[in-house]
Order: C-alpha cells, then sequence, then structure tokens
C-alpha cells in the first residue's frame, strides 16, 4: 500500500501562487465611485428618510395644534370622557407661593384605548370675561405619602376604566372669581 500522507513528487501539477490564481478565485477590482454596498445602502437611508417625512406630515395633519391661550374644539372622543367629582385646594410652596390643585375623575366610556390627554381649563375673570390655560392632563398614580402623578402615556386609559387626575397652577389668572373652571378635552391620543 501506499502511503497517503507522502509528499507529492515534483513532477505532478503544483498548486498557483496567489497572484496566479484562476480570475474566477479573484476579488473583483474596486469600482469607481464606492461599493455597490455602499449605494445600496445609501438608497435604502433616503428611502427610509422619506417615509419618516411623509409620517410626520400625516401626524401634523392629523393632530391640529392647540393653542395654549385660544378656546379650541372638543376633541370628537370628547364625549366618551365625562370629567366627574372636581375638587380643588390650594397649597403653598417652598418658596411661599400659593399652588392650585384640580383634583377630579375620568371616565372612559369609549371603546378605544386613550394614551394621551390635552385638557383646556377656562377660568371665569370677574366682568365676565374668561382666561384660558392649556396642558396635559396627568393621572394620580398614588396618594400616599404623598400625591404621585403621571402622564396618561404611562398609564393609558382602558375602555370602560375610571382614573383620578390633578391639575397644578403655580399661577391662577388675576380676577379669578374662585369658582371651578370649566375643563374641556380638546385633544385625545389613542394607543
Amino acid at each position: 500500500m501506499s502511503d497517503m500522507s507522502a509528499p507529492e513528487s515534483s513532477s505532478g501539477p503544483s498548486q498557483p501562487s496567489g497572484s496566479e490564481r484562476s480570475p474566477l478565485f479573484q476579488a473583483p477590482p474596486p469600482r469607481e465611485g464606492g461599493s455597490l454596498n455602499g449605494k445600496v445602502l445609501a438608497m435604502a437611508a433616503a428611502v427610509v428618510l422619506a417615509l419618516a417625512a411623509i409620517g410626520v406630515l400625516a401626524t401634523r395633519r392629523s393632530t391640529p395644534t392647540v393653542s395654549p391661550h385660544v378656546l379650541a374644539t372638543a376633541d370628537p372622543y370628547a364625549a366618551s370622557l365625562p370629567i366627574s367629582g372636581i375638587e380643588m385646594s390650594e397649597a403653598a410652596n417652598g418658596a411661599g407661593e400659593k399652588a392650585t390643585y384640580i383634583d377630579g375623575k375620568i371616565s372612559n366610556n369609549g371603546t378605544q384605548t386613550v394614551s394621551g390627554i390635552t385638557v383646556q381649563v377656562v377660568f371665569q375673570i370677574e366682568g365676565g370675561q374668561t382666561q384660558v390655560e392649556t396642558l396635559p392632563l396627568a393621572l394620580i398614580r398614588t396618594r400616599e405619602p404623598y400625591v404621585d402623578l403621571q402622564p396618561v402615556t404611562s398609564a393609558p386609559i382602558q375602555p370602560g376604566v375610571n382614573r383620578e387626575f390633578r391639575l397644578i397652577f403655580e399661577k391662577v389668572p388675576e380676577g379669578w372669581n374662585v369658582q371651578a373652571p370649566e375643563i374641556r378635552v380638546v385633544r385625545v391620543n389613542f394607543q
């Protein structure tokens, strides 16, 4: 038997060196103007940016801007989000300034999960004037050892669920008649 591990004789076929290899096994020469992979990645990035821009524009059209001090129309879903149990209180902060709190309950009587609520609070001013303040609704997470708030985005309100909320005002309008203000739901976001 012959030894399989014996080296081939020098008269047998030899392996070509790296520079003598067949063109099938050589790397293609570099293309001018960048590689094909780079061009594909650049085109893909451009498509993603275009789609993102379209998404931003579509979102802006579907959620109109609410001016902070101009009375807006109620959101169509507002009828499904009744507010009840309004209680007002005041407390001094560490700087001796007074803050006004409006606590209440909001119910989701609709069919969609709500992930954001913007309200307008309409203060009646002596002499028949009004002042409008626009702010996001904050939900009460806990009451002990202190009242801790969270945005609706952190705890979306499912259909059929009631939640407590708190609105905080560092300053109330001068001349406010100290009566409970009207609270209007002007924008609703869904999950």
